[in-house]
């Protein structure tokens, strides 16, 4: 393993290195990737990764490389946003950007140590994040996690030609329920 940072049985976390960009720009790239991202519509390149990167803001952001333990392979990426230490709370965002890596619990275990991380380490109260009324797979994970609804922003997001609604989700850390290794 290359400079982990936490460790589970299937991946592990390691801080994103600006080096990583030359792998993920590409993700962002991919219609199957971005339709489920906020970000989506803007052509990626790797000197925006790049910037991207160089740009994260270590009292904000913890940004990860999420790294197969068997095979070492990159396959997406994970963070807390807008951490806030005073009321106790960030933004979990996460890409498993390769898709042949999808629906094989990669994804489910990066947030579950994530957000472990979020409790335990950064003695968080609240983790948040929203998603894609579409995004079904990134819902069942959330929910696999403890995440719980708290709300629906209607048609907020136009994708693919369609009105989609937003699915605002919180989990508390006295609720936190990591799924079975």
């Amino acid at each position: 393993m290359r400079n982990p940072y936490l460790v589970g049985t299937k991946v592990y976390l390691r801080p994103l290195e600006e080096e990583d960009a030359a792998v993920c720009h590409a993700w962002l790239n991919d219609r199957e990737v971005w339709r489920t991202l906020a970000m989506r519509g803007q052509p990626n390149t790797e000197a925006r990764s790049r910037a991207y990167i160089r740009g994260l803001d270590p009292n904000r952001d913890q940004v990860f490389a999420i790294v197969l333990r068997e095979g070492e392979q990159y396959v997406g990426n994970c963070g807390l946003h807008a951490i806030d230490p005073i009321d106790r709370h960030a933004t979990l965002g996460i890409v498993i950007g390769r898709t042949g890596f999808w629906g094989r619990g990669f994804g489910t275990e990066a947030v579950a140590l994530l957000c472990r991380h979020a409790f335990e380490t950064l003695n968080l109260h609240k983790v948040c994040l929203s998603s894609y009324a579409t995004n079904e797979r990134g819902l069942r994970t959330y929910a696999r996690v403890g995440f719980q609804v708290e709300g629906r922003r209607r048609e907020q997001v136009f994708v693919e030609g369609r009105w989609v609604d937003e699915v605002l989700l919180g989990l508390l850390a006295g609720e936190f329920r990591p799924p079975p290794g």
